[in-house]
């Protein structure tokens, strides 16, 4: 990923902390059939590993997990808004977008041991279940189990190499960039709000 410097993101516990917050990732993957890329939540364990181990599952109906050869990348997308040159109220600048996003990459793992299955699915399940009125919780023991973890594959994929971008007008002037968080702040929509709150952050 291209990242000039007034944007690159160095602190890896902060890269840690958006990959938690933007989960929900594109895993990207080289095989025999060329490119493949699904959408799937990814889970990280920041202790395992110097920049921590993304662990997940897919379908094994998806064939993108069958001989994945190089590196693999995972995509976190962030929120993102579209800047118009309007809002600088300067003659000479462009339009733009501001958007935050990290990029982790990784030899892909297969996890086909039950054991391991099984503690992918509790730990999927604990994260995104901890903020539901009644949490729901995964069963080992429940009768379809074994049945329903044949039609999956896990992975892990310790992370070699890990990036993050934060593209929020760092390179214009202060009173530009206030321009800019006001009229996101007037469109209103979820987006908008959100980059408007990390440009005011920083």
């Amino acid at each position: 990923m291209f990242i000039p410097s007034s944007f690159k993101m160095s602190d890896i516990s902060e890269i840690h902390e958006f990959m938690r917050k933007h989960s929900f990732a594109m895993l990207i993957t080289q095989g025999e059939g060329g490119m493949a890329a699904t959408h799937l939540p990814m889970l990280l364990d920041a202790e395992a590993g110097p920049r921590g181990t993304l662990i997940g599952h897919m379908a094994k109906a998806n064939p993108q997990w069958r001989n994945v050869t190089g590196e693999a990348l995972v995509v976190f997308p962030g929120p993102h808004a579209y800047i118009s040159a309007s809002w600088y109220e300067t003659p000479g600048t462009v339009p733009t977008w501001n958007y935050v996003t990290a990029h982790a990459y990784g030899a892909f793992q297969l996890v086909e041991d039950p054991d391991a299955l099984h503690d992918i699915l509790t730990r999927t399940a604990s994260v995104y279940e901890r903020r539901m009125p009644k949490p729901w919780s995964y069963d080992v023991a429940a009768p379809d189990v074994n049945q329903m973890l044949k039609a999956i594959v896990g992975f892990r994929i310790e992370i070699s190499r890990l990036e993050g971008k934060a593209k929020l007008n760092q390179n214009h002037p202060e009173e530009r960039r206030r321009k800019v968080i006001r009229a996101l702040e007037a469109q209103g929509d979820e987006n908008s709000l959100a980059i408007a709150k990390l440009m005011a952050a920083l």
